[in-house]
C-alpha cells in the first residue's frame, strides 16, 4: 500500500516544505487538483455532492498543477506527483502534452497523469473548448498524447484532431501512467483502457464495487492479467485495519491529508508537517 498526500485547498506557499517533509517520510506522491477559475454562479450542479454545491469556497487557491509539479520536483528526490484530477478536454492537446512531458522530464519521470472529463461547462467555455462530447475528445486526446510522448515523428487522423508528421521534444524517458477519475460507467470503462482508477470520497464497499467493474471491463479487453493502480479516499477507512481492507479490495494508493488526524483542518504549516511525520510513524511504518 502506498500513500499520497492531497494538496487541495491549502496555501501554495506551504507546498515546497510539505513536499520535502513527505519526501523524507515514505509517502509515495503528492497530488494537485485542477480549476482555472471559480465562477460565482454555476449553471450546472457540482456532481459529487447531494445538493450540487461545491466542496470549497470562493477564493480557494488552485495553483496550476504543472507549474507546481515542476517547482516541487526541484526540491525533492523520490516523491512522485499526480493530479486529482486534470481536466484534459479543457485544454489543447499539444499544449497539455508539452507541459506534462516537460514536467516528467524535469522530475526524472516522477509524474502520473490522472484525468477526468470535467463538469463545469463555464470553465470549458472560458478556455475555448467544447463541453459537448468531452468524453470522446478525452479518449482521442489520450491517443494523441501517447503518440507525442514517443519522441518520434508521428501523425494522427481522428474525429477531433488531425495533423501531419511532427515530433515533440523533450519526450519522457519512461511511459507516463494515465489514471482516470470518476465513478460513472464511461469513467470506469475509460479507466479500464488505461493504467489506473481514482475514486471519489466513497465507502470501502462502493470503492470495491467500482474496482470490480473496472476489472470486468479489463477482462473484456483481454487485460485481466495486467496490473491496475487504484488511488482511493474511503470515508470509512482511517487506520491500518481500514487500509488493509482497502488493499484486499484492490486499492494500491491511499489519498489522504495526514494532518487531519492530528490537528484537524489546520492552516498551520508546522502542524501539517507534524501530521505528515506522525502519520508516517503510526501508519506507513506499520503497513506490511
Amino acid at each position: 500500500m502506498k500513500f499520497v498526500i492531497s494538496a487541495a485547498f491549502g496555501d501554495p506557499r506551504h507546498l515546497a516544505a510539505l513536499a520535502k517533509t513527505a519526501d523524507g517520510c515514505g509517502f509515495e506522491a503528492m497530488t494537485f487538483s485542477d480549476h482555472v477559475v471559480h465562477p460565482e454562479k454555476l449553471d450546472t450542479p457540482y456532481p459529487y455532492t447531494e445538493d450540487g454545491a461545491r466542496r470549497w469556497d470562493a477564493f480557494t487557491d488552485w495553483p496550476d498543477p504543472w507549474v507546481t509539479i515542476g517547482h516541487l520536483a526541484a526540491v525533492t528526490e523520490r516523491l512522485r506527483f499526480t493530479t486529482n484530477v486534470y481536466v484534459l478536454a479543457m485544454r489543447n492537446p499539444f499544449h497539455a502534452a508539452k507541459m506534462i512531458s516537460t514536467a516528467a522530464v524535469l522530475s526524472g519521470d516522477r509524474v502520473t497523469l490522472t484525468i477526468g472529463v470535467g463538469w463545469s461547462n463555464l470553465e470549458f467555455r472560458l478556455l475555448g473548448q467544447e463541453f459537448a462530447r468531452r468524453g470522446a475528445r478525452t479518449d482521442e486526446m489520450i491517443d494523441v498524447l501517447r503518440k507525442l510522448w514517443t519522441g518520434e515523428m508521428v501523425e494522427h487522423a481522428g474525429e477531433f484532431y488531425t495533423f501531419d508528421r511532427l515530433e515533440m521534444s523533450p519526450a519522457p524517458r519512461e511511459r507516463i501512467p494515465i489514471w482516470v477519475g470518476g465513478f460513472s460507467a464511461p469513467a470506469l470503462r475509460r479507466a479500464a483502457r488505461n493504467d489506473g482508477w481514482l475514486s471519489d470520497l466513497q465507502t470501502t464497499a462502493e470503492i470495491a464495487a467500482c474496482i470490480a467493474k473496472v476489472r470486468a471491463h479489463r477482462a473484456e479487453l483481454g487485460r485481466a492479467s495486467e496490473p491496475l493502480d487504484v488511488m482511493a479516499s474511503a470515508t470509512d477507512a482511517h487506520d491500518r485495519e481500514g487500509y488493509l481492507r482497502l488493499a484486499d479490495a484492490g486499492v494500491t494508493h491511499i489519498l489522504t491529508m495526514p494532518w487531519m488526524f492530528y490537528h484537524g483542518d489546520t492552516k498551520d504549516l508546522q502542524q501539517k508537517q507534524d501530521g505528515i511525520r506522525r502519520f508516517a510513524d503510526d501508519v506507513i511504518a506499520q503497513m506490511p
